[in-house]
């Protein structure tokens, strides 16, 4: 009996383990059971091995299974495992290489053209007659923290727009809250669409085509803006265009004046996420030159801003810039970036942390508890200081990307994206330009931030070439980079 009790008790313990035990136990337990059939739990013993000699074939097929199972999960923790280190070794690759720059790491990139550049598609056909009469748009901008929506002719003329700020949103929290964003938009849009089509005089039977930005931004936000416009497109019929949102920034710049920016031509673009030097070859076509490494220079303003106590809510650009007037640009010694790397990227991480230990130091010499507490003229100084080292980084790469274009005849000069509305930035880069004899082109300040027109006109220059989306499959892109094309479409041959 004692045999049996520990057999049991192997039994309730491990289906394989007893199935092992039972395969040499068998016979002993026949004699045992022999002497023992009187005894009701020998009686017992026996309909239960019974069981087991019945159930034997089962029991090895779990056993298999078992294996077979413990195996594929070896072997998926295995691949999970090579792919984070072929993760970990993708992302050295591209250490110290600038972001937002397609270098094949990327699975969606911008490229209306088709890998030529010159491939435009009218998926959703075009406007009548668009080659021979001027034709209206309506652009629809959600790509961030403002929703806006406006009517521009082909001709350049914006007839109607309207715009939704969030900036009393936002400023309590020091930055963008993406969920905040998007219920602001989705409260937003419909009445913007309607005031940019009052203001018009027009109606959306009437114009003859939408565009709306799709990428890079929030996605969230973006989701807002493209699902209205996909479904307006449908509904009503239009053809539509999805908008890269950094190629309006630069498109805004041919707005009032086309001959004076003509392709091809240098863009400086300025923006909170965005920091890149881009040879312009085409709509669609555009080669990245520089771009930042870490931070862009709007959210280093941003940042410098908040450090200061400064108010943020519609961007510390504006409040930095204001501050700077009435300090001096070289009181506080700080650092310009990437003195000793000779290409066209930029990084401003490094200047970010420059000025807040600057500021820390100013804090102790004073005796007071945090940069807040520092005297007006103190953060003037700080204010005026950054900026004056930011801009001088970017004077240094431009004149870098300057010599470069200059060996291709290229010698015309935008400055885009919402930085671009900073009086001094343009001041100190027009001197640049008239000192190498070129030309400038800037959008006017209100045209240079976020806003429907942007989107209205990216979508006319599409339209133009040909080319335009389908609604009923537009995606959305948080990361959105340029496909890279070289300076001849012959060179990228589909």
């Amino acid at each position: 009996m004692m045999m049996a009790g520990i057999l049991i008790l192997l039994w309730s313990t491990s289906r394989s383990a007893l199935t092992s035990v039972h395969g040499f136990a068998s016979p002993i337990l026949t004699q045992q059971f022999s002497r023992l059939r009187g005894n009701e739990n020998a009686n017992s013993l026996v309909r239960t091995f019974s069981a087991i000699d019945n159930s034997t074939t089962t029991i090895d097929s779990t056993s298999v299974s078992d294996d077979a199972l413990i195996k594929a999960q070896r072997a998926e923790r295995k691949r999970k495992k090579l792919l984070t280190k072929a993760a970990a070794a993708k992302r050295r690759k591209f250490i110290g290489l600038a972001k937002a720059v397609d270098r094949g790491q990327f699975k969606t990139t911008y490229q209306p053209g088709g890998s030529s550049g010159v491939s435009f598609v009218a998926k959703s056909g075009l406007p009548q007659d668009y080659s021979s009469r001027p034709f209206t748009v309506l652009g629809i901008e959600s790509s961030c923290d403002d929703t806006g929506a406006a009517v521009v002719r082909s001709d350049g003329v914006i007839l109607g727009e309207s715009l939704a700020s969030q900036a009393h949103i936002h400023e309590e929290w020091g930055g963008i809250v993406p969920g905040l964003a998007k219920a602001a938009h989705e409260e937003n849009i419909d009445r913007v669409i309607e005031e940019a089509l009052e203001r018009a005089q027009t109606t959306l039977e009437e114009i003859d085509a939408i565009g709306v930005t799709v990428g890079p931004g929030l996605e969230l936000c973006l989701r807002v803006g493209s699902e209205k416009a996909c479904q307006l497109a449908t509904d009503f019929k239009k053809p539509f265009v999805g908008i890269h949102h950094l190629e309006a920034h630069i498109l805004m710049a041919r707005l009032e004046n086309q001959e004076a920016l003509e392709f091809p031509f240098l863009a400086l673009l300025v923006s909170g996420g965005h920091c890149q030097l881009l040879k312009c070859l085409g709509v669609g076509r555009y080669a990245v030159i520089g771009g930042t490494l870490d931070d862009s220079l709007g959210e280093c303003y941003d940042k410098t801003a908040r450090l200061l106590g400064l108010p943020i809510g519609g961007g510390g650009g504006p409040a930095l810039e204001a501050l700077a007037k009435n300090g001096n640009a070289t009181a506080i010694p700080l650092t310009i970036p990437l003195q000793k790397r000779q290409d066209c990227d930029f990084s401003y991480a490094g200047l970010k942390t420059n000025i807040r230990r600057a500021a820390e130091k100013l804090v102790l010499e004073r005796g007071v508890e945090s940069a807040l507490e520092l005297s007006e003229e103190d953060k003037a100084d700080l204010a005026a200081s950054f900026q004056n080292t930011a801009i001088k980084h970017l004077e240094q790469r431009l004149v870098r990307a300057m010599k470069m274009m200059e060996k291709e005849d290229i010698n015309t000069l935008t400055v885009v994206g919402g930085v671009a509305a900073n009086q001094e930035i343009r001041r100190r880069l027009q001197n640049l330009c008239d000192d190498r004899d070129w030309s400038m082109v800037v959008p006017p300040p209100r045209l240079c931030t976020d806003q429907g027109a942007m989107a209205s006109w990216a979508a006319i220059e599409r339209l133009r070439m040909g080319s335009s989306d389908d609604p009923s499959n537009q995606d959305i892109y948080a990361r959105y980079p340029f496909s890279f094309y070289d300076n001849s479409p012959e060179t990228n041959n589909e």
